[in-house]
């Protein structure tokens, strides 16, 4: 967002105070709502969001993100599915759920499914040559380190990529599913109860509940629609680079910028 740009939302808005936070990022003050604004940044590929003044990010104590097209840049299971020779069937299913036209754990058991017998040795692949994380990634969590704010990551996808994950990047508190394999394969089944949406929900709560944390001290990221029951029960919601269904019901949307936008939208 350039500075001639930041200005005329700042016009829209009915506001001439205007910070630069950020290379790109600026901050409107007392801005009110217009219904301009919003065609003018989807035209030129800016996000907004209206916060309450006040809101630092050094008060959180929980972030949540979901992990799949969130954290990282991929669906793992598309690409185990392209491994497995059924890429384009899963994701079809994927699209499906992502969009909320199909039950999550129904969804999850028929692409799983279509996994049998695929060596375990292409989960490895999978995460060493494919699995790359969203660009913005490694500066919000930096943030989060630095102000300890606690971080949860969510996934309808599986422990081996979340375990992985959560080594590589210092992550505290992770919920995933976990495939069965025998003999060096997958069979096709999962192993427990799937997370879904309620399951994802009840972590965010439970980790809330641990940390002591109270609502407004929370935020929850998601990109599909089984993140949604987690996102309401957090202080601010981020769609990111979301399905429609998601950003109609979050209490802001990044559609353009990286994970790093995240700490500009507080003080």
């Amino acid at each position: 967002m350039t500075a001639d740009q930041a200005m005329e939302v700042a016009r829209l808005g009915g506001s001439s105070t205007i910070e630069k936070i950020a290379a790109h990022a600026w901050r409107i003050r007392k801005a009110a709502p217009a219904d301009a604004i919003a065609p003018y940044c989807e035209d030129a590929h800016i996000d907004f969001a209206f916060m309450p003044e006040g809101r630092r990010f050094d008060d959180l104590r929980l972030l949540a993100m979901d992990m799949d097209s969130t954290l990282i840049t991929i669906e793992c299971i598309d690409e185990l599915g392209e491994l497995a020779g059924c890429k384009s069937e899963i994701a079809a299913i994927t699209a499906q759920a992502m969009r909320g036209e199909l039950d999550y754990p129904q969804s999850l058991r028929k692409r799983v499914g279509l996994l049998k017998n695929l060596q375990e040795a292409a989960l490895t692949r999978v995460y060493e040559e494919r699995l790359r994380l969203t660009p913005g990634a490694q500066e919000l969590l930096a943030a989060c380190n630095k102000h300890g704010v606690k971080l949860l990551l969510v996934s309808g996808g599986f422990t081996f990529f979340t375990d992985r994950l959560k080594q590589r990047l210092g992550i505290d508190y992770t919920i995933s599913n976990r495939l069965e394999t025998e003999n060096g394969k997958l069979t096709g089944e999962l192993i427990g109860d799937i997370v879904d949406a309620d399951a994802k929900a009840a972590k965010f709560k439970a980790v809330m509940r641990e940390l002591g944390a109270s609502r407004e001290q929370t935020v929850a990221i998601g990109d599909g629609a089984n993140d949604l029951k987690m996102m309401a029960q957090a202080g601010v919601s981020i769609a990111f680079h979301a399905k429609p269904v998601v950003r109609a019901q979050a209490s802001c949307a990044i559609s353009w910028c990286g994970l790093d936008a995240v700490p500009n939208l507080f003080e």
